[in-house]
């Protein structure tokens, strides 16, 4: 008979930039517990990603519709990295774990929650709260075990799960134009529901459509492409964030959400919008009027400040 692993279960049932942006957290766990089993609960395409953390499973779960897929009393330490909301509290409480980190509530000790924080903080927080040692700054990634077949690229990555973050496709053209001018290899990514907004910056901006990677990569490939890049230019998207995990220069066009809660750290990346215009519906069907006070000639000049572009 195998020996018992204890094991610690994550639930954070959400998206790659709400992975990525709870990566120092994943790690600090992993080492505050090095002889339990890590198992983070989310959506089974995120497990390329998971696999680059180090140390961390991944266990299928489909948000907050259905029961995590394990037996009140299996797990040893229970985490509730998606939120603070009574369904997710609901289902990290009906594991039964020996030992429960969350936010407090009434009936249950733990940090306040703040949310004008960020997210790297507010999870790094929470877990010193629960006596754990973590640095919101401890976001890399491990390299890819495949390298890119298409290193240096500049990655222009229009798309973005909602409308509010859809920054004009004539201006993203414009972007791939400057930067095809500068002697940069530009491709486009996206997921397959993006790859239409993808081929039509391309058309926009001359380039052919074999440049175009939008619905053509596997996950763990789009992780080694943006590991390999020159630069990466996006909206606040899981684009974004695997250019901080890996530290490659990056412009970000923020819209709904606040830069102070979402943005990347110090480093090589520029943050673009205009607080003051921000709506905030991330569920709007036209982007946010932060995000379309970005002009095309802000994105290029954030690119000259980051060396990939020489403007007069």
């Amino acid at each position: 008979m195998e020996a018992h692993v204890p094991e610690v279960l994550v639930l954070r049932a959400l998206k790659l930039g709400d992975l990525l942006v709870a990566v120092p957290a994943l790690k600090a766990l992993r080492r505050a517990f090095p002889d339990h089993r890590i198992t983070y609960a989310a959506q089974s395409w995120l497990a390329p990603v998971v696999e680059l953390v180090g140390g961390i499973g991944l266990l299928e779960t489909h948000g907050l519709d259905e029961p995590i897929a394990r037996r009140p009393g299996d797990v040893d330490v229970a985490v509730n990295l998606h939120g603070n909301g009574a369904e997710s509290r609901a289902r990290i409480e009906a594991l039964d774990a020996r030992r429960l980190i969350a936010y407090g509530a009434v009936d249950r000790p733990g940090p306040a929650w703040d949310a004008s924080e960020h997210e790297r903080v507010r999870w790094c927080r929470l877990l010193q709260w629960h006596g754990i040692a973590a640095d919101p700054t401890d976001l890399s990634l491990r390299r890819p075990p495949q390298p890119t077949v298409h290193p240096g690229t500049a990655i222009v990555h229009p798309g973005a799960a909602y409308a509010s973050r859809h920054w004009p496709v004539e201006r993203f053209a414009a972007v791939v134009r400057e930067l095809g001018g500068a002697g940069h290899e530009v491709r486009l990514t996206g997921s397959a529901a993006e790859r239409e907004r993808a081929l039509a910056v391309a058309r926009a901006a001359g380039l052919d459509t074999s440049h175009v990677l939008a619905g053509r990569l596997p996950l763990g490939d789009f992780a080694a492409l943006v590991a390999d890049a020159c630069c990466v230019v996006s909206a606040d998207t899981g684009a974004a964030h695997l250019a901080s995990a890996y530290g490659v220069p990056s412009v970000v066009l923020f819209g709904p959400a606040p830069p102070e809660s979402w943005g990347p750290p110090e480093g090589p990346h520029r943050v673009l919008t205009r607080a003051e215009l921000r709506v905030g519906d991330t569920f709007a069907t036209t982007p946010d009027p932060a995000l379309l006070a970005v002009t095309t000639d802000d994105v290029l000049e954030a690119l000259s400040g980051l060396g990939l572009l020489a403007r007069a």
